[in-house]
């Protein structure tokens, strides 16, 4: 586990914009803002009169040494849920009785720790691996690990279910006293974790030399702002993002590559594919025998991808609609120059699901039928259920990102990893330091990792409208979104849709992504799989562990419940992958020779993976 990844050294971007390759537009492209076109952005195009700036200013120091969480948000949901239990006093009452009751079991289980079975007051849930292991059922530690366990059930007995405690308020108080708790774990310190002193004892403590070791090549990496360790053999181009393709079209925003056919005929309908921009795109071209873009194109697709331009602070003004219409839009305008006529299966990855979701509704608007089906992998279109990433998310929070965004022009990826590590402490802090440090092992290498370590900023004005429209107002799930001044409805897309949710997913929960049902008029194949955001998205057919769920939804069948889904729909063993590949095959015309690689003058465009894929 790296520090860099938990303690990540503040960026600063290269003052200057990335310069853009002049190239031939496609028909019905769009003009970019001043700020995408690579040039300064000009002091009096701002607005005249900033509101309170020594406000925002004072919010932007301040948020540097909070990791960008608003102290007045947490303050004031302490202050909602204490003031509401100091006014229950009969829930006090039972508050007390709890704790007495856990004392007692607790000291009959001490009283005879060497006759009765481990675990036998309280266990620990199944997803937790901090105690797992035949080391931890000997006596004093199991004592001390079911001590634990009481405490942390206990403080999530009186955080939660607290009459009058609005609910927001009462997620951001459980989720901070856990965070607090999980810190103080007996598996996080060497003389209560029992496996640290058995690999101790057996080593002669040169466990603790190694980690001593692996802390200070972490420490090292930190002040150099170098890459975490083992990260180096991932090199994109070489050893992931290393699909064979050509850059075919390159505006202020995005690259789109046009991958190299692996079969003698295709499928006449592409795939696009629209990945978030949050993180890279390479994510879905990882190494190749996890890449999904490798098995697209060996069974027999033509396959684009976007890759996003990573902004800084000249990119200030960027909003999200111009995502759409540089992104999205561009992108089929370039595929239907490259192959005109033809209808595009469309996909989008998790942000990126979010803005083809829109783009689909304005074009469902407006009479354009190039989209033939629309896949949406862990991406969410409802967001009142959007899991503990709301957490981050209500007024008070907003206001104090975006006075942090204003003073630098975007979010760095400090924050953003800091709160997706936060989310999974368990698993991506506690657990990964007891490993390095006290057992003194180092990490496998990992592509998926390297990836998750090549992280993007985003600019000031798409952030905050992402936020405050979709988080915050909801706007697309409750018809108040807009496009070019006119409103869009998911109800207006009629194109068959495959939607992939994940069953451990902690950003996009897969009951929020389960919503899709009832928002389009459109048959639905909903598949859920095994993993998180990440894992279960990447799962190629050669791995083994993968399993899904898959069920069919009519547009004019009754809609059915998540709940009663998760009965309904059958397991399968292994990837979803074969299941999505026979889908857009039966979606798709018969096989026909592949298409030229690009529309025109490619000269100036690089091969694959492009040039913004190193920004």
């Amino acid at each position: 586990m790296s520090v860099v990844q938990i303690f990540p050294r503040p960026e600063e971007p290269s003052a200057q914009a990335l310069s853009v390759s002049p190239v031939v537009e496609p028909e019905a492209s769009t003009t970019a803002p001043e700020a995408l076109a690579g040039r300064p952005v000009a002091a009096d195009s701002l607005p005249v009169s900033e509101p309170y700036p020594l406000d925002r200013a004072f919010h932007a120091m301040l948020s540097r040494l909070t990791g960008g969480i608003s102290p007045l948000a947490l303050s004031l949901a302490w202050l909602d849920w204490s003031s509401h239990l100091a006014a229950a006093p009969q829930r006090q009452v039972e508050m007390s009785r709890n704790v007495l009751r856990d004392m007692g079991q607790f000291v009959e289980a001490a009283a005879h720790a060497t006759s009765q079975k481990p675990w036998s007051v309280i266990a620990p849930q199944g997803r937790d691996r901090r105690f797992r292991g035949p080391e931890w059922e000997a006596a004093p530690f199991n004592l001390l690990a079911q001590a634990f366990l009481l405490g942390e059930r206990w403080w999530h007995d009186a955080t939660t279910g607290v009459r009058g405690v609005s609910h927001a308020n009462e997620a951001i108080v459980e989720f901070s006293m856990r965070q607090m708790l999980d810190m103080l774990a007996p598996s996080n310190f060497a003389a209560t974790n029992p496996q640290v002193l058995e690999k101790a004892f057996r080593s002669g403590g040169e466990n603790f030399v190694f980690g001593w070791q692996n802390w200070c090549s972490d420490l090292m990496r930190l002040l150099s702002a170098a890459r975490p360790a083992g990260d180096e053999q991932f090199i994109v181009g070489e050893t992931v993002a290393a699909s064979p393709g050509k850059v075919v079209y390159r505006n202020e925003l995005i690259e789109l590559i046009q991958y190299q056919p692996t079969t003698a005929q295709v499928r006449p309908e592409p795939i696009l594919i629209v990945p978030a921009w949050i993180m890279k795109y390479y994510i879905l071209d990882l190494s190749p025998q996890n890449s999904l873009v490798k098995y697209l194109t060996s069974q027999g697709f033509t396959v684009f991808a976007i890759s996003w331009r990573n902004p800084d602070a000249k990119d200030r003004d960027v909003a999200f609609d111009d995502y759409r219409k540089l992104g999205v839009m561009a992108a089929l305008d370039m595929i239907g120059r490259i192959l005109p006529g033809r209808n595009t299966h469309a996909l989008g990855y998790c942000l990126g699901g979010t803005l083809l979701s829109i783009a689909a509704a304005a074009m469902a608007r407006d009479g354009d039928k190039r989209l033939c089906t629309i896949t949406l992998l862990a991406a969410q279109t409802d967001f009142t259920e959007a899991g503990e990433l709301t957490l981050f998310i209500n007024e008070s929070q907003v206001a104090f990102l975006e006075d942090l965004m204003w003073q630098r022009g975007y979010l760095d990826t400090t924050q953003m990893a800091g709160a997706f590590q936060l989310l999974r402490s368990n698993e991506l802090i506690w657990s990964r330091l007891s490993h390095d440090y006290l057992m003194g092992e180092g990490a496998p290498p990992s592509d998926l990792m390297a990836w998750n370590a090549d992280a993007t900023r985003l600019p000031f004005r798409m952030h905050s409208e992402y936020l405050r429209k979709l988080f915050l107002g909801n706007d697309l799930a409750e018809g108040r979104y807009r496009v070019e001044d006119k409103s869009v409805s998911l109800s207006d897309i009629h194109a068959p849709m495959f939607v992939v949710g994940t069953l451990a997913d902690h950003v996009a929960p897969w009951r929020s992504v389960y919503k899709i049902h009832y928002q389009v008029d459109a048959d639905v194949t909903f598949v859920l799989t095994s993993g998180g955001h990440n894992a279960g998205v990447v799962a190629a057919p050669d791995e083994s562990g993968h399993s899904y769920q898959v069920l069919i939804k009519a547009a004019d069948a009754p809609y059915v419940g998540p709940d009663e889904w998760l009965k309904l729909a059958p397991r399968v063993e292994g990837s979803w992958w074969p299941e999505w590949a026979e889908w857009l095959a039966a979606r798709s015309g018969s096989p026909c020779d592949p298409p030229q690689i690009g529309g025109g003058d490619l000269d100036g465009l690089p091969d694959a993976p492009g040039d913004y894929v190193h920004t």
